[in-house]
């Protein structure tokens, strides 16, 4: 009888957990990737910016993995609502989860929660169609917005606010949220750090792409861009040269203007009835290696504040899980006898996209070395339990459906080679007309 095992999550720790399966067990396995969405792929599909074509690219990979004869999707299914971890466990002989990290952290300041301040993630979550998110939820009517980070998050928010809708109609970005770019009022974008130069997350290849935008002056103030001397990695060393070239040159008068902000920290987001302005205060470091205030202040006139320092998981029904790691619990992969863990739920949000397939193959051989000689659970069928529920999960084909529209979508609109359906019935419509 074959191992059975159910991934909940269908991003890349999810189906790179799939794909370590069937290449490490000895014997044969059956996958069965359950997903809340109609959709897999993950921040592949929902995360990665619509003009980074060749990371979205990623997603013909994980299609391999998920046409093996050894694994199936099974799309629109909840842990929680529609199956429990109790049913999981009486239909298969493991169950990992690799749901990711899905909520932006909080910055912790007076004024968070005033309307136009933001998650970054949904920002993102909106421009890159996904389903929670309305495509009206949006409207640009600011002339100037704040993104607090500097890692790759926010330099893609950053650019994907900086460029003309025209620049990103090749793409897959929703036709209605392309229709909101279009009208923005936008004429200032700020991205903020607490920190210097030196200690900015973000990669030099992203990081070069903003001094390439045709749209937008890129503007560094030359004392934020000073860096006392220090042993750098390659990559630093990289990421301070172009900033500091930055600082060096004038604007040339483009529509927008894009501002790199260091050693500055948002203490207040100021209004009454929404965003109005962002109070920073200028910081150094201590002794110690701290982040500390100055007590010099200054305001930003913004009508939008983003948030993008850093993501965090969320608590599953019926799974462990650790306020103060925000992370299951686990050993090399372990959670619980029969459950296991893979992605940034394990580890925390760390790591590239293909930090995943190195962390999944670590679980994977935790799982089969714990499964070995034990006696296999028979249960049925998952959708046999399902349909006593009401739930018809979405199969790969219907998946393909859904990506055949999109594809028809874009000839219709003259767009690229997609153009992304929103909204769960809208997807549903599309593969069961």
């Amino acid at each position: 009888m074959a191992l059975r095992v159910a991934v909940i999550g269908s991003g890349p720790a999810g189906i790179y957990t799939a794909e370590a399966l069937v290449k490490q067990s000895a014997e044969a396995v059956q996958v069965d990737v359950l997903e809340r969405l109609p959709t897999p792929y993950g921040l592949v599909r929902y995360g990665v910016a619509p003009d980074h074509t060749s990371i979205k690219s990623i997603a013909n990979y994980l299609r391999k993995v998920l046409e093996l004869p050894q694994v199936r999707f099974l799309g629109g299914v909840t842990l929680g609502t529609h199956v429990s971890v109790e049913d999981l466990l009486g239909l298969y002989d493991a169950v990992v989860y690799c749901t990711g990290a899905m909520v932006d952290r909080k910055l912790g300041i007076p004024g968070e929660d005033l309307p136009g301040s933001v998650a970054a993630t949904d920002f993102v979550n909106w421009y890159c169609g996904h389903p929670d998110v309305d495509p009206g939820r949006f409207t640009l009517d600011s002339s100037e917005i704040a993104v607090i980070g500097v890692g790759n998050v926010a330099v893609d928010v950053v650019r994907v606010l900086a460029k003309t809708a025209d620049e990103l109609r090749a793409t897959d970005v929703p036709h209605d949220v392309l229709q909101r770019l279009e009208e923005s009022q936008v004429k200032a974008i700020h991205m903020v750090g607490r920190r210097g130069p030196e200690h900015a997350k973000f990669t030099l290849k992203e990081l070069r792409e903003l001094g390439d935008l045709a749209n937008a002056d890129v503007c560094v103030r030359p004392d934020e861009a000073v860096v006392l001397g220090g042993d750098f990695p390659r990559q630093v060393q990289g990421n301070i040269k172009v900033l500091q070239s930055w600082a060096a040159r004038e604007p040339v008068g483009h529509p927008r203007r894009l501002d790199v902000r260091f050693w500055l920290r948002p203490v207040e987001i100021l209004g009454t009835e929404r965003v109005e302005g962002l109070k920073l205060e200028r910081t150094r470091l201590s002794e110690e290696g701290r982040v500390v205030g100055t007590g010099e202040f200054e305001t930003l006139n913004v009508g939008m504040v983003l948030r993008s320092v850093g993501y965090q998981s969320v608590p599953l029904p019926g799974v462990p899980f650790s306020e103060q790691t925000m992370t299951v619990p686990n050993v090399a992969g372990r959670v619980r006898e029969r459950e296991y863990v893979a992605g940034w739920l394990k580890r925390g949000p760390t790591g590239v996209i293909g930090t995943n397939k190195s962390d999944a193959a670590e679980t994977v051989r935790t799982l089969l070395a714990d499964l070995q000689g034990r006696e296999r659970v028979h249960g049925g069928p998952v959708e046999a339990l399902l349909a006593e529920r009401g739930v018809h999960p979405v199969t790969y084909e219907e998946w393909l459906a859904i990506e055949a529209a999109e594809t028809e979508l874009a000839k219709t609109l003259g767009r690229g080679e997609r153009v992304k359906i929103v909204g769960l019935e809208a997807m549903l419509r599309a593969c069961r007309p």
